[in-house]
């Protein structure tokens, strides 16, 4: 399979030896001093390059009928834009804030507990992300999807970065060293806490989950998610 990386950075690197060591070929390093020649040729585009080029990068690969993976996050403001060229190119996509096996079963672990907690008042929820200082975006796409996971589940609306009121959720973002991605659900009450935790140790995991996704991507034609891909309907 021939595959595009739309960025080349410490992740872009990580996918292109996944990807090798999977017999794939790479057919084009973006990065912000190349154009996209080369982009046509592949079977697929895997984009993790950064929120501000995110959009142009998902945008080529639909107009040259290349299917997209993508893991860049802090630029779903455009989201509704690009599937809507995704479905007028009659393109494959797939956009997730984690490709990681661990953390998509940590999403169903999250949705599954915040219906069991919604029936108990006396529990407030808060989150708690911590990333390398090089993440651009706060919080985390992992940790807004964590949030939306409890939202569509229980009574909260919205989460908020500030401190919360009423219906709102806490995220505490912080930004220290090279920690690749720790994501922390917090259920406290005056009598206990009630704690799950996902502990990345290296960006194997959201390389190696890109690129199965992508091998999974390749032929298709939809809008799709990791659980399409992992079978965690």
């Amino acid at each position: 399979m021939k595959i595009a990386l739309l960025g080349y950075g410490k992740m872009g690197k990580v996918i292109e030896r996944i990807a090798l060591e999977r017999g794939h070929e790479i057919v084009l390093k973006k990065d912000e001093f190349n154009t996209y020649d080369g982009l046509s040729t592949a079977d697929v585009a895997i984009d993790f390059s950064v929120p501000s080029a995110a959009v142009n990068n998902i945008s080529a690969s639909f107009n040259a009928n290349v299917p997209v993976v993508s893991g860049t996050t802090g630029w779903l403001e455009h989201y509704d834009e690009m599937i809507a060229l995704c479905n007028e190119k009659k393109g494959g996509f797939i956009s997730s804030s984690n490709f990681s096996l661990g953390v998509n079963i940590f999403f169903g672990l999250n949705e599954y507990l915040a219906k069991i907690m919604n029936k108990f008042d006396s529990y407030k929820v808060s989150m708690e992300e911590i990333h390398h200082i090089h993440k651009l975006d706060a919080p985390s796409g992992t940790a807004i999807s964590l949030a939306q996971g409890v939202i569509e589940n229980s009574n909260y609306a919205e989460w908020t970065l500030e401190e919360a009121k009423n219906n709102q959720i806490h995220i505490e973002a912080k930004r220290i060293g090279e920690v690749p991605g720790t994501h922390t659900v917090t259920y406290d009450s005056a009598i206990d806490s009630i704690e799950i935790k996902h502990t990345a140790h290296n960006r194997e995991g959201f390389a190696l989950g890109a690129v199965i996704a992508a091998e999974w991507l390749a032929g298709k034609q939809g809008i799709f998610t990791m659980k399409d891909v992992l079978n965690l309907q």
